[in-house]
């Protein structure tokens, strides 16, 4: 069950961010469908800031004296960086959408088929290979957190073991993230502003709101959290290597956002559940869900196909069930033009 909850959350959690991304484009205004691509950017940019450093010596003392806070530190500086490279990419989208008056939806797709080109391009310069990786070792063993960087070396209890031994403090950054973007969104001037943009956009203007500056806000807001999510997707699930594809999460945190009906907490919910589903996928051969050493899904005899399928199906069920009673902003799509009322 330890093993289940825990990675559970490493699928989830940037499932829950990059879908959060789209409701801060959407609710402006602007489909983001652009997703899967700002992930791929975000997560190539990561990778590679994490190889320059390692490259440059500076991970390599920090992990012979055993400063772990020094690598922390450091991979929160390149979720900063994947952060910022995802928010300057998606303004192409906002730019084509808010300036051009273009199709946001084309625009989107083409950003979705021009990421991974671009990345596979400059990874192919960089290390003259498909696959850019960390210079030497993997993301468990640099900026995982175990019990014995805690000074334990007994059983943690069911507590410990599950969210403190052999974690990433990127989840809960990234849990943080989430809770305080939720509450601004909600709670605060600057989320009433931009949920009125994306609901009436002439209203807001009439009442001296900069609806181009907040649109450009959501975007850019979108695309930072979209970067980070790709890097920490790819820091958690793929040993911090990028390679042009986040396995379809993009399009799956759309998937999240539509189930979740734009509302924060109900994307907690939608990325808990699509992220059980990916973990079974991912796991299912090794997974003791009753800790007695049977490995249940594999005894069943289930062809292996069937398991890596099981998110992409439930998703078309889920939304094929919800998308009805779903309820998107009333203008998102919809270029802002101000002579219109």
């Amino acid at each position: 069950m330890t093993f289940l909850i825990r990675q559970t959350l490493i699928y989830a959690v940037p499932l829950m961010i990059v879908a959060l991304a789209g409701v801060f484009a959407e609710r402006s205004g602007i489909i983001n469908l652009a997703l899967e691509g700002i992930m791929i950017f975000g997560a190539f940019a990561g990778v590679l800031f994490v190889r320059l450093v390692q490259q440059w010596g500076i991970f390599d003392a920090a992990r012979a004296s055993g400063d772990w806070v020094t690598l922390q530190g450091f991979m929160l500086l390149s979720m900063g960086v994947a952060a910022l490279l995802g928010a300057l990419f998606s303004l192409l989208l906002a730019f084509a959408a808010i300036n051009l008056k273009a199709d946001q939806t084309i625009g989107g797709t083409a950003l979705n088929l021009m990421a991974p080109a671009l990345v596979l391009f400059f990874i192919r310069i960089i290390a003259n290979q498909n696959t850019l990786q960390m210079a030497t070792g993997d993301s468990a063993s640099w900026f995982m957190l175990k019990k014995k960087m805690l000074g334990v070396s007994g059983n943690m209890g069911f507590f410990g073991e599950t969210f403190l031994n052999k974690v990433y403090i990127a989840t809960y950054i990234c849990i943080i993230i989430y809770i305080v973007l939720a509450i601004i969104l909600y709670k605060t001037r600057f989320g009433l502003r931009l949920r009125s943009c994306g609901e009436n956009p002439q209203a807001s203007n009439s009442l001296g709101i900069n609806v181009i500056k907040m649109r450009y806000s959501g975007v850019a807001i979108s695309g930072a959290l979209a970067g980070m999510g790709g890097f920490v997707y790819a820091m958690t699930t793929a040993n911090c290597t990028s390679n042009g594809d986040v396995a379809g999460f993009g399009f799956l945190a759309l998937a999240v956002m539509i189930f979740g009906n734009w509302k924060p907490l109900n994307i907690a919910g939608a990325a808990l559940l699509f992220g059980l589903f990916k973990c079974v996928a991912a796991s299912y051969s090794t997974l003791d869900i009753n800790g007695d050493g049977v490995y249940f899904l594999k005894e069943i005899g289930i062809n292996t196909n069937f398991y890596r399928l099981l998110p992409y199906l439930i998703t078309i069920i889920v939304l094929a069930f919800t998308s009805k009673s779903s309820r998107a902003p009333k203008a998102e799509g919809i270029p802002f033009d101000k002579g219109k009322r």
